[in-house]
Order: C-alpha cells, then sequence, then structure tokens
C-alpha cells in the first residue's frame, strides 16, 4: 500500500521574521497613499539588497551608499527620487534603532544627493494649456473635460482625481465642493470653480453614485488610463512634448498661478504643500527681472529721485 508523502511545511527563517516585523512597524506609521508609495519605496531598496545578497539588518553605510550610487548612475533617477528613496531608507532604520531592532542606523551619516532648487518636470505653457483645455472640452469622451480640469484647474494629484466619488461632491456656504482624500488621509474640502463644476457635471451625467472618472468599460479610471488620455488629448490639440503625464498638470496649475500673480503663500496653499520650498521649486520664473523687487522701491521712491 502506497503512502503519501506527509506535507512538508514552510518555514520562515527567524531573521526574514524579524524583517518582516520591521517593515510592518515602519509601515504602520503611514496612511492611505502616503503608505502605498513609501511601501514601493522601501520594495526598491529590498528588492536591491536581495540582489546583492545582502540582509538589510546588517547593511553598512557603505551598502546604503552604493544603493544611492546605483539609483543616480544605474537607474538614472532624478535627484528627487533619489532623495526620496533615501528618505524612506533613512526611516525605516531609524525605526528599528526605535524598536531596539537595531543599535544605530546605518543611514545615519549616508550623504544625500542635492536637489535642485527648481523642479525638472516640465510644466505647459500657457498658451499649450489653453489648447489642452478646448480639446478636452471638445472630446466626445466627457471624462477627458473632467481629467484636465482636476489636474490642471484644481490641482489635483493623480490618486487624488482617480480616487474622487460623486459622493465627494457637496455645497458649503453657497459653493459647491469636493471633498479630497490627500496624502496621509487628510481630508479637504475644495471649491469648484463654475468651469470644473460643469466638466465633473457632464461627466457624471445622471448617476448618483460610483467614481467621478470612468475608463471606457465603465470602471473607476486610474493613473495609467489617465495618463494614456492626456498623451491623446495632448497629440490631438498640437502639443509636442517629450513625456505627457498627469503630474505635468499639477506642476502646470502651480506655474500659472504664480505668473498670473497669485502670492506664493496662496498658492502653497491651493497646492497644499507642506513645506513652501516645494511651492518655491515649481516657481520656474522667481528669477524674471521683469518682476524684480528693484522696480518695485524704485517706482516707490520716484518722487525723490
Amino acid at each position: 500500500m502506497a503512502t503519501s508523502p506527509a506535507p512538508v511545511s514552510r518555514v520562515v527563517p527567524t531573521d526574514q521574521l524579524v524583517v518582516h516585523a520591521a517593515v510592518s512597524a515602519f509601515l504602520g506609521r503611514y496612511r492611505g497613499q502616503t503608505r502605498v508609495h513609501t511601501e514601493s519605496d522601501l520594495r526598491v531598496f529590498l528588492r536591491w539588497c536581495a540582489n546583492h545578497d545582502l540582509d538589510p539588518l546588517a547593511t553598512t553605510r557603505v551598502d546604503i551608499e552604493r544603493y544611492v550610487r546605483w539609483l543616480q548612475d544605474i537607474r538614472r533617477y532624478q535627484p528627487s527620487t533619489v532623495s526620496r528613496r533615501l528618505s524612506v531608507v533613512v526611516g525605516f532604520y531609524r525605526v528599528c534603532v526605535i524598536d531596539a531592532i537595531l543599535e544605530h542606523s546605518p543611514a545615519d551619516y549616508v550623504r544625500r544627493p542635492t536637489v535642485p532648487a527648481e523642479s525638472p518636470t516640465l510644466g505647459l505653457g500657457h498658451l499649450q494649456f489653453e489648447a489642452l483645455i478646448t480639446t478636452a472640452r471638445n472630446s466626445s469622451n466627457p471624462n477627458d473635460f473632467a481629467l484636465v480640469a482636476l489636474l490642471g484647474l484644481l490641482g489635483l494629484r493623480i490618486f487624488e482625481t482617480c480616487g474622487a466619488n460623486i459622493t465627494d461632491l457637496g455645497e458649503e456656504h453657497g459653493h459647491r465642493v469636493l471633498r479630497v482624500r490627500g496624502k496621509g488621509g487628510k481630508v479637504v474640502l475644495v471649491p469648484l470653480p463654475p468651469a470644473v463644476a460643469r466638466a465633473i457635471d457632464r461627466a457624471v451625467d445622471d448617476r448618483n453614485a460610483g467614481p467621478i472618472l470612468r475608463n471606457i468599460h465603465g470602471g473607476r479610471m486610474d493613473r495609467h488610463a489617465a495618463t494614456r488620455r492626456l498623451k491623446h488629448l495632448a497629440h490631438a490639440a498640437g502639443i509636442r512634448m517629450p513625456r505627457m503625464h498627469p503630474h505635468m498638470l499639477r506642476h502646470t496649475f502651480v506655474t500659472t498661478m504664480v505668473d498670473a500673480g497669485v502670492s506664493l503663500r496662496d498658492v502653497q496653499i491651493a497646492a497644499r504643500h507642506a513645506d513652501p520650498r516645494t511651492t518655491m521649486r515649481y516657481d520656474r520664473a522667481r528669477k524674471n527681472l521683469d518682476r524684480h523687487p528693484n522696480y518695485i522701491l524704485a517706482a516707490y521712491m520716484a518722487s525723490g529721485t
């Protein structure tokens, strides 16, 4: 009588369990899309460690600097991306020290890349933005105008745009508003200018629930579908950009506001930037001689000169 082999239980090594526990403790500090993005950045580092036969809890400063060099020289990421991913690694090891998993952090003295004062992301010019809005408004796809309006006229992030639901629409003090769930799960009310409200109404049609933006199959539009629609609209509008992506419209939202004369403080509030330096990085024209304060002082003192 043949006997079937006993099932073999899969035993996870102790050190691997500790790594999993450390990762869970670190990610537990984040919520929503911030957690998703942080986990994605940490996964890149852990995969790099695995490919180089390194135990993440036994790395040294030299190993972390090799990882940074790999991001820069092999993957050729922008300095801001390298800096963000290094910050995630630094935060991970800081939590490991707090939880007494490690005595000290191997990332403490790793040199951070210099991030340019201005954002490398290309935004659309004023005429290009107008052409894109016109093309989206005339599109037979009702989601196109709403997509461009939410990204470019409200300055929403792509995950906020795709995650917006019909039930998030409402009224506050006579204003039509959209309840937006931003980074870290923070909820804010964003007022809807008439053009944006019309674009949303067109996309929603007679529906009472579900996502505001839908793909061609009727499901919720994701960032990939949104990118494809934007590329299609840009091509139809005659806009020639090396790489069209959703964040380009958020960048355009900020720079167009600055060019229109809105103060950086008000732009920071509209863009929901925690740090004013982030807003300043978008201000590509802040070195423009036409806006130099010397002219304001000279005009103020004109009677004496």
